[in-house]
Formats: C-alpha cells, sequence, structure tokens
C-alpha cells in the first residue's frame, strides 16, 4: 500500500460556515472509531451550537482531545460535512478528506483536490452496489423545503386559510428519493401541524413531473398557471440546462412559491457550466432560506443568467441543516460503519473494489475512482496514487 491515503489519525475540524450553521459530527460518531487506536483531534468548541461541549467529546475515550482548527485538519483523515474549500492548504499531501464534495457539479473543486495531492471520500457519492446513497437525508430536505414553502404562501396568501379554496396546488419535478418525499410533504401543508389546523378545508393536490412533461411547453404552460407550490427535486443528466426557464416562471401565479430542493450552484465559467435547473433563482443558506422577489440575493445570481421573472423562492443550500441535531444523528448513524471500515482498511490505499459491502461503496466514492472514471479531466491518473484494482 502507498503512503498516501493511510490512515493512523481523525480529525474533525469546525465548518465555519455561516453563522445559522450549527452541525458538527456528534460524539456519537466518534466513539464508533474509538476502540481501534486511532488518535482523534476534535476541535474546539465542536458541537457547541447544538449545546455540547469539549468534555463530551473527551468523555468518549482518552484517544480523544481537542485542537485548533489547524491541528484537526492536519490529521490522516479529516471528516468535515460541508467542504472546506478555503481550507484545504492546512490539510497535508496523501490526507483523506470526507466531506460533500459534490463531483459531478464542482469540476475545479476536483481538479484543486488532484493538484494538492489530496485523497477525498464524497459523502454524497457513497451508494451501494444499485447506486442508491448510503448517507443520505432526503426526507429532511423534501419536509424542511416544504415547511418552509407553505410558511411563506400562509403568510402572503390569504386565500389558503378560506373555506371556499378549491385545493391547494403542488407541483413537483422530479420523482427520485427526494421527490417522493416532497409528495407526502406537501400533502401535509410541509407541516402535520398546520394539516391539523387547516383539517376541513379542501387539502392538497400533488402532481409529479418527469422530464417527458417537462419537455411539452403547452402542458407545462398550463400546468405552471395552475401551481401555487412550484419544487424542484430534479436531479439532471446535463446541468448546463435548466429545466424550467426564467421566462417560464412568469406562468406562475404572482403567489406561486418556488421551493428548491436542488440547490445546485451556478458555476459559470466551468466548460460546460452549471445553471441551476430553475434558470435565475437565487441561492439561500441557513441565514436565510426565505427570499422574497425583492431580496437582495437575486442581485447575485450572474448577470450572464436570465432573472428578470422572480416568485418567492425558498431555498438552502443545507435544508437538513434547519433542524441540526437530529440531522448530524442521522448522518453520524449512516457513516459509522463506513468510517470503521476506512480505518479497518488502513485507509483510501487499502480499499478494494471487491471488498465487502462498506469497503465497495467507500471505493466508488473515492476521488481516486472518479478520476479513473472521468479521463478528460487533467489529472496524474491512478497510477500516482497506486490504486488498487483487485
Amino acid at each position: 500500500m502507498s503512503e498516501a491515503g493511510r490512515a493512523r489519525s481523525l480529525g474533525l475540524p469546525r465548518m465555519h460556515k455561516e453563522r445559522g450553521e450549527l452541525r458538527d459530527f456528534l460524539p456519537d460518531l466518534v466513539e464508533a472509531v474509538s476502540d481501534l487506536g486511532v488518535e482523534i483531534v476534535v476541535e474546539t468548541g465542536i458541537g457547541s451550537g447544538m449545546g455540547l461541549t469539549d468534555a463530551d467529546y473527551m468523555a468518549v475515550g482518552p484517544g480523544v482531545r481537542p485542537g485548533s482548527n489547524e491541528e484537526a485538519a492536519a490529521q490522516d483523515v479529516v471528516l468535515v460535512l460541508r467542504s472546506p474549500d478555503d481550507r484545504y492548504d492546512l490539510l497535508k499531501p496523501g490526507a483523506t478528506l470526507i466531506s460533500m464534495l459534490h463531483y459531478p457539479t464542482r469540476p475545479r473543486r476536483v481538479a484543486r483536490l488532484e493538484r494538492l495531492g489530496l485523497e477525498a471520500i464524497s459523502i454524497d457519492s457513497i451508494a451501494d452496489d444499485r447506486g442508491r446513497r448510503l448517507v443520505v437525508n432526503s426526507r429532511a430536505v423534501a419536509w424542511n423545503g416544504l415547511e418552509a414553502a407553505f410558511e411563506v404562501l400562509e403568510d402572503h396568501w390569504p386565500r389558503l386559510r378560506d373555506p371556499e379554496r378549491g385545493p391547494v396546488r403542488v407541483t413537483v419535478l422530479g420523482a427520485g428519493a427526494i421527490g417522493k418525499h416532497a409528495v407526502e410533504a406537501a400533502t401535509k401543508y410541509g407541516d402535520p401541524t398546520r394539516a391539523e389546523r387547516l383539517a376541513g378545508l379542501r387539502g392538497v393536490e400533488v402532481v409529479t413531473l418527469g422530464r417527458n412533461m417537462t419537455a411539452d411547453a403547452d402542458y407545462l404552460r398550463n400546468r405552471l398557471a395552475a401551481t401555487d407550490v412550484l419544487v424542484d427535486t430534479t436531479q439532471r443528466s446535463d446541468p448546463s440546462l435548466p429545466v424550467i426557464t426564467n421566462d417560464q416562471l412568469a406562468w406562475l401565479p404572482e403567489h406561486a412559491v418556488v421551493c428548491d430542493c436542488n440547490v445546485d450552484p451556478y458555476l459559470i465559467e466551468a466548460d460546460p457550466p452549471t445553471v441551476r435547473s430553475i434558470e435565475g433563482i437565487p441561492q439561500g443558506d441557513l441565514d436565510g432560506w426565505k427570499l422574497a422577489p425583492d431580496d437582495p440575493a437575486w442581485e447575485e445570481v450572474p448577470d450572464e443568467i436570465p432573472h428578470a421573472i422572480r416568485r418567492w423562492v425558498v431555498s438552502c443550500y443545507s435544508w437538513p441543516g434547519v433542524h441540526p441535531q437530529d440531522c448530524m444523528q442521522l448522518y453520524g448513524d449512516q457513516l459509522a460503519p463506513l468510517l470503521r471500515t476506512l480505518f479497518q482498511r488502513g485507509g483510501v490505499g487499502g480499499l478494494r473494489r471487491a471488498g465487502e459491502f462498506h469497503e465497495r461503496a467507500l471505493w466508488r466514492a473515492s476521488l481516486r475512482t472518479w478520476l479513473e472514471a472521468h479521463p478528460d479531466v487533467e489529472h496524474a491518473g491512478p497510477e500516482r496514487h497506486g490504486l488498487r484494482r483487485d
């Protein structure tokens, strides 16, 4: 095994994102690998946004100690939920970054990881043998997004509470894992307590559209004209093309709310560029996810992207973070057996394509495997890392 990708220590730095980002991995996840002889460095203050203290982490075992952000980032394996793009230089060459890296839509990030000589495992790429993600909170994405959408609708559309109204009409774009949860959440007005409050009124009609229907302009015009909440859960094969153009947003009623559960970025300088699947809408975060048509976030949309047509938008780069502790408990439970497997195999360099279940999943999610499968990306090739093919 090459030295690159070896794993003897684990660092858990904090994310240092927007003020509303309170999530850190919980002591339970640290405990899951504490018996493997791994030195564990957690950044001082970890978990404080959720009411935890350094002592809660140190209580896991003698191999855990608090340290600075730099110390946590200097370990063999660095685990942080959202990619620390502005702190890659703190990682040592050959270290493994485990994070939400989104290889398909972040080509510059991929190139930079390779250039710095870093190993990586993208949490969002960890999947079983059938391609189903193993670390994911699809339910929270859908329910938190729909909860916000109906909060806006209730605040700005008095007819929602009108006993004489017809059914509330929700259109869901996409029928994947998030789309399925979005359908259920929409039927409950995004919140069971709201559903109880509105009991006795006509309920919610939900229509799910696949690619063949969004491509039918005549049908789409009529459907959007009758839509109160438009939910985007699409997964596009070509992220350079929108599903709904900005001009088509004009077909929505003035009171309609766009619920963005996709949250792809605008990467105009990429080749090809990445655009949002609903063209022109802004992206929110945990400091602000309810975006009015006159919100300053609209001015941050790149000039190259049409965004003159506006509606209320609810958008959050990290919808599960709206309820941080529940989110991190789930992610920790999902990551624990994967993290144990990584250390038991000695790091990325010891992963085998045909290993046991969790090993195969990690192998597929590694930067090594991504680069091997995408030779059009400039890199030194899998031989540089001693990629195992057994």
